[in-house]
């Protein structure tokens, strides 16, 4: 597996791992975010890359620093 996709796997996780935390579904951080519920799947799949608007959207409504999405 090529490292960016090992990346995208962890980005992915830790989102899933905090969104958990927040008590969301993933349905209630798309809409918060404004993405599709199957991007936002994609995304915690580590499927897809997300912008960095996206990721910005997603780090304040999680309530944690953009690079605590990376850590």
């Amino acid at each position: 597996m090529f490292k960016h996709a090992k990346g995208l796997k962890a980005l992915g996780k830790k989102i899933q791992k905090l969104r958990k935390q927040k008590r969301l579904s993933q349905e209630e951080l798309a809409d918060m975010v404004r993405i599709s519920r199957v991007h936002m799947g994609y995304i915690e799949q580590g499927l897809r890359s997300p912008s960095l608007k996206v990721l910005t959207k997603i780090s304040k409504v999680l309530g944690v620093d953009i690079s605590e999405l990376f850590r």
